[in-house]
C-alpha cells in the first residue's frame, strides 16, 4: 500500500502557495498587505496620463486621504465632509469602479479643527476576508461586513485631541485590531477584539517622558509595523518622544529608544532583521531643529539606545511620508523635496536630487521600480539601484496625498476628487 504522506505534503504546499498568492493578489493595509510598501505585481503600468492607460475613473464625494485597500473584487476607502459632520465608508467594484456601497457611519456633534493639508478621513482602512475595519481617529472605529456593508460593531469612546486631525491607520494582527490614539491630551495604543470591538489591552505612552513636552509636541500620527525577531513578533511604534517595541498580544513593552520632542508621522520600516525609524525632531544647542533616520537591531530588551543603534543620519524635521526599503536600499523624499537613496547597511547617502513639488504620499516599490507621487499629481517612476535613473514622469489632474495601491498589474491612485484605476 502506497503511503499517503506525499499527497498530504503536496496538499500542504499547495495551500501554503494559495495563501501566499491570495496575499499578493490583495492589498489589505496602508502600504500593502505587509505594511512595507512593496508590491508583488508582475507587470504594473509605468506610463500613463489622463487620456491613456486609464481603466476607469470614479469621482468621490467628500474629502479623504485614506488609501484604497482591496480584497477580491472590492476596493474600500473612507471619505468625510469638509466640516467633518459626516464620515463614510465607500466600496467600489475593482473591475469597473462602480460604487457598491457609500455608507454613512459617524456624525459627530462637534469636531476639532484640522491642519489645512489633512482631512477627517485620512486613516487607511484594513481588510480581510469578510470584514473591513475603518477608523476616523477619535471620531469612531467600525467593523463592517463586506458582503452587505452592515456594521458588526462600532466604537466612539476611544478618544484623544488630535488638534490637526487624525492620521494613524489601523492594523490587523491575528484576532486583534490595533489602533493608535495620540493627541495633545492622552497618548495610548489599544488593541480591540476584531470580532466584537471590545478592548483586549491598552498601553499608555510613558508619562515621565511625555510630561516635560509641550502639549503640541505629544501628538503623533504613525501607523505601527509588525516584525518577527528570532521567532517572536514585535509591534514597532515610534511616538513623538519614544520608539517602543511591544508584544502585540499583550501590549507589554519589550524595548525602547527615547528621542524627540514633537510629532512623528512616518512608519518604521524593516529589512533583513533591522528596523529603521524617524523619531520626533530635537533642538540642538545651536538652535538647529532636525531629526534622524535611525537604524536599529531590534533584538534587545529595555533601553537599547546605547547598545543596538547601528547608525544615524540627520534629516529635515517633520518627515511626512514613509520611506520604502528594498534590496538594501532606502528610498525617500524629505520635507525639503530631496529624493534620496540611502545604503541601509551604512546610512550613506548614495544620491540625492531636489524635486520640484512637495510629496506626501509614501513611495511604493514594484518590479524593480520605485513610484513617487507628488501633491500635484505627478508620479515619478525611477529604477531601483545605487544611481538615480528616472524612467518616466506621469501626470494626472488634482492633488494627491493618498499613497497608491499597486496590485494585479494596476495602480489604484486617489486624488482629491477621484479614484483612478491605471493599467493597460
Amino acid at each position: 500500500m502506497k503511503s499517503r504522506y506525499p499527497f498530504y505534503f503536496l496538499l500542504f504546499l499547495f495551500l501554503l502557495s494559495f495563501e501566499s498568492s491570495a496575499q499578493q493578489a490583495n492589498w489589505t493595509h496602508f502600504r500593502g498587505s505587509k505594511l512595507n510598501g512593496i508590491s508583488k505585481s508582475a507587470n504594473p503600468p509605468v506610463k500613463w496620463s489622463a487620456d491613456s492607460n486609464i481603466r476607469w475613473k470614479t469621482d468621490l464625494a467628500g474629502n479623504g486621504w485614506s488609501s484604497p485597500v482591496v480584497w477580491g473584487d472590492q476596493v474600500w476607502l473612507t471619505t468625510a465632509s469638509e466640516d467633518g459632520k459626516t464620515m463614510n465608508a465607500v466600496c467600489l467594484d475593482f473591475k469597473t469602479g462602480k460604487v457598491i456601497f457609500d455608507l454613512p457611519l459617524f456624525s459627530p456633534d462637534s469636531v476639532e479643527s484640522k491642519h489645512s493639508i489633512n482631512t477627517y478621513a485620512t486613516p487607511t482602512p484594513c481588510i480581510e476576508e469578510g470584514f473591513v475595519y475603518v477608523h476616523f481617529g477619535t471620531y469612531g472605529t467600525a467593523c463592517l461586513k463586506t458582503s452587505d456593508g452592515k456594521p458588526v460593531w462600532k466604537r466612539t469612546d476611544l478618544n484623544c485631541k488630535h488638534v490637526q486631525g487624525p492620521g494613524s491607520s489601523p492594523v490587523i494582527y491575528k484576532n486583534l485590531l490595533i489602533l493608535h490614539l495620540e493627541g495633545t491630551d492622552v497618548q495610548y495604543l489599544v488593541a480591540l477584539d476584531k470580532n466584537t470591538g471590545k478592548t483586549v489591552w491598552r498601553t499608555e505612552r510613558p508619562e515621565n517622558i511625555y510630561e516635560p513636552l509641550a502639549p503640541i509636541g505629544k501628538k503623533a500620527y504613525i501607523t505601527p509595523l509588525i516584525v518577527n525577531v528570532k521567532g517572536r513578533d514585535l509591534l514597532i511604534s515610534n511616538g513623538s518622544a519614544i520608539c517602543q517595541a511591544f508584544d502585540p498580544l499583550t501590549g507589554q513593552e519589550v524595548w525602547r529608544i527615547v528621542q524627540g520632542i514633537d510629532s512623528t508621522i512616518a512608519m518604521p520600516i524593516e529589512e533583513n532583521g533591522l528596523i529603521y525609524f524617524i523619531p520626533g525632531f530635537v533642538d540642538s544647542p545651536d538652535g538647529e531643529k532636525y531629526t534622524e533616520l535611525i537604524a536599529v537591531n531590534p533584538d534587545g530588551k529595555g533601553d537599547i539606545a546605547k547598545t543596538n543603534v547601528l547608525w544615524k543620519l540627520k534629516v529635515p524635521v517633520l518627515q511626512l511620508l514613509t520611506p520604502v526599503i528594498h534590496n538594501g536600499l532606502i528610498y525617500a523624499i524629505d520635507t525639503q523635496n530631496m529624493l534620496s537613496c540611502i545604503d541601509a547597511k551604512t546610512g550613506k547617502v548614495l544620491y540625492s536630487q531636489r524635486m520640484k513639488n512637495k510629496h506626501y504620499a509614501s513611495p511604493i516599490c514594484a518590479t524593480g521600480r520605485i513610484y513617487f507621487t507628488s501633491a500635484k499629481g505627478e508620479t515619478t517612476v525611477i529604477k531601483e539601484g545605487r544611481k538615480l535613473d528616472i524612467e518616466t514622469v506621469n501626470q494626472l489632474p488634482g492633488e494627491v496625498f493618498a499613497t497608491p495601491a499597486i496590485l494585479r498589474d494596476v495602480v489604484l491612485y486617489r486624488t482629491d476628487k477621484s479614484l483612478y484605476c491605471i493599467g493597460k
